[in-house]
């Protein structure tokens, strides 16, 4: 995430009449951090598990209508489901355990709203309010991005990384520090000392994790649990990669019911949106990492 820290300066000035004034001046300096997290870790394990059950509805009928959160922790796995489509309880449970393991699954599933679905007959328009900015992919993203992915290969276990400047923290459970330390000696290796961490320290939810996801592209709307109707995924998506082609921001509002977006057919950003998640190997895998890959 970009962060501007404002510098400000006070010096004193003596007028005509050698009376003292004091006079301030600022300026911006630009410094970049980032976090990012692996897909082990409790909140991202939440999105992966909204994300299997988003792509069980599209394995249902092409243009379902869903919104799924996931709250799990300790042995006990939420999840609310709204939806035009039924999903089967046995295949989620197995979804579920699949990625969390042995967890109780409490499932409820209600048909999506009345208004919210009248809205998508006929046409696909966009599902909700929102503003979205794209941005593009900075080098210290990219980097602490190869990091994760690097020691995730080894340690598919919950982790969390912080690139500040020169400055890198890595909490990697269910590894040494000498271990880590062994791979990047230049970082600060689990500041407490060697852990275990997942769900049964810590617990996950939907969306909680979009800076590690989004970078500076994070807005008002979440990525995961959501059909591509929703602006939430299929701007954020359409915004971002927007502008890593454009490589300078993008910043796009809508409405709830709006057939153009940005100028565009809102059924074409949700194409683009489409064949992106496809790309990818669809929902699941896109809470894997988010964005930023």
């Amino acid at each position: 995430m970009a962060v501007k820290d404002v510098v400000i300066c006070y010096h004193v000035e003596k007028d005509e009449k050698g009376s003292a004034e004091m006079r301030g001046s600022f300026h911006i300096q630009e410094a970049t951090m980032y976090e990012k997290v692996n897909p082990s870790h409790p909140d991202k394990i939440a999105d992966r598990i909204a994300g299997a059950l988003v792509d069980m509805a599209y394995s249902i009928t092409p243009n379902p209508r869903i919104a799924v959160e996931v709250l799990i922790g300790h042995g006990v796995c939420n999840i609310i489901c709204e939806s035009s489509v039924t999903l089967s309880e046995r295949k989620v449970c197995r979804a579920v355990q699949r990625i969390a393991g042995n967890v109780y699954v409490n499932l409820r599933q209600l048909p999506q709203d009345g208004k919210l679905a009248a809205n998508q007959q006929g046409r696909v328009r966009c599902g909700d309010n929102g503003i979205f900015c794209g941005y593009p992919v900075t080098l210290e993203q990219k980097h602490l991005a190869c990091i994760a992915k690097k020691l995730y290969r080894i340690y598919p276990f919950d982790g969390k990384y912080i690139l500040d400047g020169k400055r890198l923290i890595l909490c990697q459970s269910h590894a040494t520090t000498t271990d880590v330390k062994s791979l990047f000696p230049q970082a600060r290796v689990n500041p407490l000392g060697d852990w275990t961490g997942g769900t049964d320290v810590d617990t996950g939810a939907v969306n909680r994790k979009l800076g590690s996801d989004m970078g500076d592209s994070v807005t008002g709307g979440g990525l995961h649990g959501k059909d591509l109707s929703k602006a939430d995924v299929s701007v954020n998506i359409y915004a971002w990669l927007k502008a890593q082609i454009t490589e300078g921001p993008v910043e796009i509002s809508c409405a709830i019911g709006d057939d153009v977006v940005d100028g565009l057919p809102y059924e074409v950003i949700v194409d683009i949106a489409r064949r992106y998640i496809e790309a990818i190997g669809g929902f699941e895998k896109f809470a894997e990492w988010g964005l930023i890959r």
